[in-house]
């Protein structure tokens, strides 16, 4: 959770018809500014307010002792079914907590890219990293609307509870599908909205449909969705 957003007001545009979505790469439709929640930024993407990022200053509570029993991130990792040699992006990767998890399944052959915006949380994600003498991770400096990964280089894309903070989600997952190998996956991990017991405020969670929608303006396919995490939905979506 720790890619930054920033309520960009001056850069909205109209909402046009989807099918426009499709092609090209100048403004995109569904952004308008509103009423802001305690929790979101006033600026709203297809009908979703865009939630406060976290910043590095709150870095501890990625590694709260509690999280393992609340997130289970070995179910995550077990339906992931990741191979050996697959090139994998911890998006709004944070202090790391699942880039070592995946570099242990991908294997020496495999590399783990931790993606983040905010310097200070990729020091102390590479700190993680090295304290674990693992050699196939390498950090990368984003921006809020690019990972600044090669086309085509990735087989998959892993957001965890970080999707719903983008402050530019179309953008952004538009330039995570391009570096995404044909055929490569993109796997959100959200809070579920639908769940009204989870101690999480709303514009930290997201439906499934809600989730769906917004990947419906860019050229992947749903495949399916997990239920086995007992907070999260894995909403997983394949590049055409």
């Amino acid at each position: 959770m720790a890619l930054l957003c920033v309520a960009a007001c001056s850069e909205i545009a109209p909402i046009r018809p989807y099918t426009e979505v499709h092609a090209g790469d100048g403004p995109h439709p569904g952004y308008l500014t509103a009423l802001r929640t305690r929790e979101g930024v006033g600026k709203y993407y297809l009908g979703r307010e865009i939630a406060h990022y976290m910043s590095h200053q709150g870095a501890s509570w990625l590694e709260r002792p509690e999280r393992a029993k609340e997130e289970h991130p070995d179910l995550l990792m077990t339906a992931l079914a990741l191979k050996q040699g697959d090139v994998v992006v911890d998006m709004g990767c944070g202090t790391g907590y699942y880039s070592w998890r995946v570099a242990e399944r991908v294997g020496a052959q495999g590399k783990v890219l931790g993606v983040d915006i905010q310097p200070e949380m990729l020091a102390l994600w590479a700190k993680n990293m090295a304290a674990r003498n693992l050699l196939n991770v390498e950090a990368v400096l984003g921006t809020t609307t690019d990972p600044r990964l090669p086309a085509e280089s990735v087989d998959l894309m892993l957001l965890v509870d970080v999707y719903h903070e983008f402050d530019h989600p179309f953008e952004m997952t538009r330039a995570m599908i391009r570096a995404l190998k044909p055929g490569g996956r993109i796997v959100m991990v959200e809070y579920r909205l639908e769940d009204t017991r989870l101690p999480i405020s709303t514009a930290h969670k997201m439906s499934e449909a809600q989730i769906k929608k917004e990947m419906a303006v860019h050229p992947v396919v749903w495949v399916e969705t997990n239920h086995a995490l007992p907070w999260q939905h894995m909403v997983i979506f394949r590049k055409q």
